[in-house]
C-alpha cells in the first residue's frame, strides 16, 4: 500500500490571512500599493513598494492619528475617508499610479476600503480604481437622523452613539466636526 501525503498550504493561507494568488498578481505589476486593513477599532494604511529584501513602506497612516485633528477615531466610513486623506497628504513623494490592496476584504462598492481610496484620491494620489462614491456615504450628512432618534427613542440613541458621547462628542455635531477635520488635514 502506498501512503499518500497531504500537501499543506502556507500558514498564512490556512489562517485566511493572505491570498497568495492576488498577492503575486499585485507584486508582479511592479506598481506601489495602497494597503488598507480594518480592525474592530482602527483603520491602518500604508503605501508599499516591492523590494527583493521585502516590501518597503513609503508612507503610513492610522485612524488613531485623527485624534490630533479633533476627530473621534472609530472604524467607520467617515474615519476611513479621513484616514485616506491623511495618507494622501503624507505621501507627497509618491507620484506614480497606485494599486488598491484590500486584502481579504470583499470588494463591495461604498465599503470602507473604497471610501478610504476616495480620501486618497481627494488628497491627490493617483489610485487605479473605477470607484464612484457619493459624498453622502461618508460625510455624516445624517445629523438629522441623530436628532430624530434622540426625540423618538432615547435609549436606542444612547446605545448607538454611546462611544461618541463618552468622548464628549455630540452626535448631532459630527457633520460639522467632519468638515473641520477635513479642512485641518488639507491645510497641513
Amino acid at each position: 500500500m502506498r501512503m499518500q501525503t497531504a500537501e499543506l498550504k502556507f500558514r498564512r493561507r490556512r489562517e485566511a490571512l493572505t491570498n497568495y494568488k492576488k498577492r503575486f498578481a499585485l507584486v508582479k505589476s511592479g506598481a506601489a500599493r495602497v494597503v488598507i486593513r480594518k480592525s474592530n477599532k482602527r483603520i491602518t494604511a500604508q503605501i508599499t513598494a516591492y523590494g527583493e529584501e521585502g516590501d518597503r513602506t513609503l508612507a503610513h497612516a492610522d485612524s488613531g492619528e485623527l485624534r490630533r485633528y479633533g476627530w473621534p477615531s472609530r472604524a467607520n466610513r467617515p474615519t476611513a475617508y479621513l484616514t485616506g486623506l491623511l495618507l494622501g497628504r503624507k505621501a507627497k513623494s509618491v507620484k506614480e499610479a497606485l494599486i488598491l490592496d484590500i486584502g481579504l476584504s470583499s470588494p463591495v462598492p461604498g465599503s470602507i476600503p473604497f471610501v478610504f481610496a476616495k480620501g486618497c484620491i481627494d488628497a491627490g494620489l493617483k489610485v487605479k480604481s473605477g470607484i464612484k462614491i457619493d459624498d453622502k456615504a461618508y460625510n455624516y450628512s445624517n445629523a438629522e437622523y441623530a436628532k430624530k432618534l434622540k426625540k423618538e427613542d432615547n435609549e436606542k440613541y444612547k446605545k448607538q452613539y454611546s462611544a461618541y458621547m463618552e468622548g464628549k462628542t455630540e452626535p448631532e455635531a459630527l457633520g460639522s466636526l467632519f468638515n473641520q477635520t477635513k479642512e485641518k488635514i488639507l491645510k497641513e
